[in-house]
Parts: structure tokens; C-alpha cells; sequence
């Protein structure tokens, strides 16, 4: 679809191939300064801010030490040379296993790409345990701070697609839930990153 609408036949489109993940984390430092910060500003409470705050993804890197669950790939590999403008749009399943008893925070979405055109493949990751790049990470925070018990696990959907007022911005739905020992929740969650 892209070499079509550039009218090549025969182009590339470098990187060629990405993946899109998912993972979860404890971020209570951060999710208190910036975030439940708008309940008391100098003595006054400014919670609807808080929730505008909350519905836009944070770009940023976050520590590998953070990380509380597995990694779970969210959208197979994509063919990028070949993605048509209805292909940015997807509703994935995932289920985030806890590697350790903590608390979660937010959920974390990044992706890799590969150059399989090359002579040599090549690729990277945006991802946490991976070195820093220019894209970061995307976190989403969660109205509710999860208490987790390791082998516990955090299941639900994720929507992405573009807005449909302005197709730059990316509009994502979160359905989750938990069921464990110390914690029972089913939400859902509308993000808009811009």
C-alpha cells in the first residue's frame, strides 16, 4: 500500500517488519508526583485534571527493574511495505503474568523492527530491557493500583486505531481484569495519544 501510494513497484520500506508489545509495571513514584498530584495543588483540589492526565499515554523510558510481568506480544509482525490504512486498526488479546508479588501501575507497549531487506539483518527494540532509543516506551496508567501475587495474571483486550477527527492521534481502548488473592478488578480504560 505504501509503494502503491508512492506509484514505485518495486521500493522498499525500511524497517520492513515490526511487533508490538505489551508488559506491566510499579511506578508509584512517578504515578504520585505526576498524576495524583492534581487531587491537593497548594491546597486546592484539581482532580478533573487529574483525569484528562490520566487519558493520555506517557512517552518515556521506564527501568527494566520496573517490570512485573512477562512481555506479551500483542501484534504479530507486521509487513510494513505491505500495511494498508485499515491495518493500523486492531483489538489484541493479552494476559500479563506476574513474575514477582508487587504492584502494578501501569501497562507498557512497545515495539521492534527488523530490516529483513538487507544483507545483513538488522533490527531493534524500543523496549524496556532493551538500550534507550529515540521512541522510548508508551505508558499506560490504570486508574487502579493492582496488588499482584506472582503467578497471578492481568487479562483483557487492547483496541488501537487511528482518530477519527485527526487520523495522527491514536485513540486506545483497555479492557482488563484481575482476579487474584489480594486484588479483584475489571475495568475498562480509554486512552488518546497524541
Amino acid at each position: 500500500m505504501v509503494l502503491a501510494c508512492l506509484q514505485i513497484s518495486d521500493g522498499l520500506v525500511l524497517p520492513d517488519r515490526a511487533s508490538l508489545y505489551l508488559t506491566a509495571i510499579e511506578d508509584a513514584d512517578y504515578k504520585e508526583d505526576k498524576i495524583e498530584f492534581w487531587n491537593n495543588v497548594y491546597g486546592f483540589n484539581m482532580s478533573c485534571i487529574k483525569k484528562q492526565s490520566m487519558m493520555e499515554p506517557l512517552v518515556d523510558t521506564v527501568d527494566q527493574n520496573q517490570i512485573v510481568t512477562n512481555c506479551q506480544l500483542l501484534k504479530v509482525t507486521m509487513d510494513i511495505s505491505k500495511m494498508a490504512p485499515g491495518d493500523a486498526s486492531f483489538t489484541a488479546p493479552f494476559k500479563l503474568v506476574a513474575d514477582r508479588s508487587d504492584y502494578i501501575h501501569a501497562l507498557v507497549a512497545y515495539f521492534d523492527v527488523s530490516f529483513t531487506k538487507c544483507h545483513k539483518l538488522m533490527g531493534f527494540s524500543t523496549g524496556p530491557r532493551s538500550r534507550a532509543t529515540h521512541w522510548k516506551q508508551t505508558v499506560l496508567y490504570l486508574e487502579d493500583v493492582l496488588t499482584i501475587c506472582e503467578g497471578e495474571a492481568i487479562v483483557g483486550n487492547m483496541s488501537v486505531a487511528p482518530n477519527k477527527k485527526n487520523p495522527r492521534d491514536i485513540d486506545i481502548m483497555l479492557k482488563y481484569s484481575l482476579n487474584g488473592q489480594r486484588c479483584q478488578v475489571s475495568r475498562t480504560q480509554h486512552y488518546k495519544m497524541r
